[in-house]
């Protein structure tokens, strides 16, 4: 098995060498300066082109494009922004309407971008389907997720409630009492979309140069150690590397999430599962789980990792015996045949958590910095609405993407929330997994007394909030 010497399974099946790019080796002047070539800096780069293809825009990347979260996430490209029913419960209804059909639209922009460009991603439209399944309570929390969807004038076009045959018609999963299905979500191989867009900019003149860390920066100009670039515009798309740049560290905290993959499955076994459709999947616990059917027929499922103090970054993904055990464990109570399935890869990622849970789309007006990042874990299709918004906001054009409530239009960086110091963080963040773990634990187990599972629900619920 594959234990994450590689990037992640996405990459291995790419027909692509990763061979770098020329790293920057002179001092160089430009309009636009990218720190990052993942999905954000590279969707910016795009629309930045597209927009104003006479601008000079430079990305620098410290390892090749799609080294990051970009080449390693689970491959749900989702309509959605981390915490937007929280973002849009005080607009009123005809602006909460404008605001959901912009991000409901996003994985239909990706597939009209796709096309446009020759980008052969895997892109399949088939919505997503969150499962009550491993234990009752999860189909409590999940009809007051939906009354909550309800509330914020979201109708059965955009979420509607599965009876366990009408779940069964898409995805078979153990112990199911229904699900949520949402048509706003595709699934794609994001080491292709990445890679792709990667060649598609450079091809409209941007200048990607790899093998370049970012060693310091400061507005208007960034140093690697080689060079350095001025720039009218400097626009640090660093997501779950915030910390190796201050004082974004301060802002985003990185997460870790991690993944595994089967050997390609038979068409009996999926015949068995579902999931004909490219649909992704997750069961609705608080542990944060998420899959798909990749089109080479793998189940591809992952769950959140874990925080490490003082925010360090996680270079080394060989899962450990503990982690690969947890995954095996929950797709075996999700798939019972599933339960001995090999493994052929496990790998994992960093990501950027803001504080709060709120993604951000900025414009430092003086010190002329642009950045897009906290998305929790949903940066596929943020991303692309982040890029999208950042061309806006450096360009000055006016349009329904600045006037959303996770766009800070002229504000200085320090207005971000931040994240307390440690030992604090570590201690609250480790305090609400475990607290997440523990829930799960009990809930799975139907022997748990009722007091007992009412005491876990209330104290992950209580934990939940303040992260919050």
């Amino acid at each position: 098995m594959n234990t994450g010497c590689n990037i992640s399974l996405w990459m291995d099946l790419l027909d692509d060498s990763l061979q770098a790019r020329p790293s920057l080796q002179a001092d160089i002047q430009a309009d636009v300066a990218i720190i990052g070539a993942g999905y954000t800096g590279l969707w910016t780069a795009y629309y930045l082109k597209r927009h104003a293809p006479q601008l000079r825009i430079v990305i620098l990347e410290g390892e090749t494009a799609g080294f990051g979260a970009s080449g390693r996430n689970g491959g749900w490209l989702m309509g959605n922004l981390l915490g937007e029913d929280r973002l849009l419960t005080g607009l009123s209804p005809a602006q909460r309407k404008a605001s959901f059909e912009l991000l409901h639209g996003i994985p239909d922009e990706v597939a009209e971008v796709i096309a446009r460009e020759g980008i052969d991603c895997d892109l399949r439209k088939g919505g997503v389907l969150y499962c009550a399944a491993r234990y009752p309570e999860q189909e409590v929390r999940l009809r007051e997720y939906l009354a909550h969807l309800r509330a914020l004038g979201l109708g059965d076009e955009d979420y509607r409630w599965l009876m366990p045959n009408e779940l069964a018609e898409q995805l078979h999963v153990a112990n199911a009492n229904g699900a949520l299905y949402s048509p706003h979500c595709a699934t794609i191989q994001p080491a292709k979309l990445v890679r792709g867009l990667a060649r598609c900019v450079a091809g409209m003149g941007v200048e990607l140069y790899e093998r370049s860390p970012v060693i310091d920066w400061q507005p208007g100009l960034v140093r690697t150690e080689k060079a350095h670039v001025t720039a009218d515009w400097v626009v640090p798309a660093i997501e779950g590397y915030a910390t190796t740049l201050p004082p974004f560290g301060n802002h985003q905290l990185p997460v870790q999430s991690l993944i595994v993959a089967s050997e390609p499955l038979s068409a009996d076994t999926w015949a068995g599962i579902g999931l004909a459709r490219g649909q992704a999947f997750s069961e609705f616990s608080r542990q944060v789980t998420y899959g798909q059917r990749s089109l080479d027929d793998r189940l591809i499922f992952g769950a959140r990792g874990g925080y490490r103090f003082g925010g360090g970054l996680r270079s080394d993904f060989n899962l450990t015996d503990g982690e690969l055990a947890l995954r095996r464990y929950l797709i075996g109570e999700i798939f019972p045949q599933l339960r001995n399935v090999r493994f052929t890869h496990s790998w994992g990622g960093n990501l950027g958590m803001a504080r709060r849970f709120k993604p951000h789309m900025l414009r430092d007006r003086g010190n002329r910095i642009a950045l897009s990042g906290g998305y929790g874990g949903e940066g596929v299709g943020a991303s692309n609405l982040g890029g999208r918004t950042l061309a806006d906001l450096i360009l000055g054009r006016d349009s329904e993407l600045l006037r959303q409530p996770w766009v800070l239009s002229d504000s200085p960086v320090a207005r971000l929330s931040r994240w307390e110091p440690e030992p604090c963080r570590w201690l609250g963040y480790n305090a609400i997994i475990r607290s997440f773990v523990h829930e799960d634990a009990v809930l799975a187990n139907p022997r748990s007394a009722v007091w007992r599972r009412r005491l876990a629900q209330a104290l992950a619920a209580r934990l939940e909030r303040l992260m919050c």
